[in-house]
């Protein structure tokens, strides 16, 4: 129990910081403690909509525009999400451990391409593209135990040109729908893990304040570099589980 509290903390900080769910610094680390791939997938979702919900309150009270864009990301991230328990169902553990490798190779590729911020040119916030964008990264981030802020985070800074801090809050925002449908969705398949869940989530709101703080803190250009230490971590500690 202790543990997983432990593991929550850490979890809390990384996700308010860097504007991610978690799961991709929590499955690791269950992973490690011996926790099976779906289980590991189970408890992350469920941490998610703790830290989640408690970090998009933090970050809408500094940027209300997160509020808006935000919306649009989170109705596709909920639609996508909810398909979460039919690929858990019949998607074999190992494939989603590769899968989820693959995800942090591409965005440690985009991200490390993509500018902290964009000087003089128009972020594209279409209400189409980002209903789009969520919906699709709402069913493969939920189905292999993320938030989908790794895959986020780089296409809103890349492609859309948002700024990558304001790109990484909107990540937090869009997890919040994501990991609520994910949590409903495994629930109903009955994969749902809910008390070690509820301790990983409750300890995790304690991380989630820290991370913030320091994330307002924080240069942006450092904040660049810092993102893509992360990714390389979380890659390094995956390949070598598999």
């Amino acid at each position: 129990m202790l543990e997983l509290a432990i593991l929550g903390i850490i979890t809390g900080a990384v996700s308010g910081f860097f504007g991610v769910g978690g799961g991709m610094v929590l499955i690791p680390m269950l992973l490690f403690a011996n926790f099976e791939m779906k289980q590991a997938v189970s408890i992350s979702i469920m941490q998610m909509v703790f830290s989640s919900v408690f970090g998009s309150f933090l970050n809408s009270k500094k940027n209300k525009e997160i509020l808006r864009d935000g919306l649009f990301l989170g109705i596709g991230g909920f639609i996508g999400g909810s398909l979460s328990g039919i690929i858990v169902s019949n998607v074999s553990g190992d494939i989603l451990q590769y899968l989820f490798l693959l995800i942090v190779i591409l965005a440690i590729v985009r991200v490390s391409m993509t500018p902290a911020q964009h000087d003089n040119i128009q972020k594209d916030s279409s209400p189409k593209r980002l209903i789009t964008i969520g919906f699709f990264i709402g069913m493969i981030a939920m189905s292999i135990g993320v938030g989908g802020s790794v895959m986020l985070t780089p296409i809103l800074a890349g492609y859309l040109h948002y700024n990558l801090k304001h790109a990484s809050s909107l990540g937090l925002f869009f997890v919040m729908f994501s990991s609520i449908a994910g949590f409903l969705s495994l629930s109903l398949a009955g994969h749902m893990m809910y008390f070690e869940g509820a301790i990983v989530g409750i300890a995790s709101l304690f991380g989630v304040y820290l991370g913030i703080y320091v994330k307002n803190k924080t240069h942006i250009t450092s904040y660049k570099k810092l993102i893509l230490i992360l990714y390389v971590m979380i890659l390094v500690s995956v390949a070598y589980k598999l």
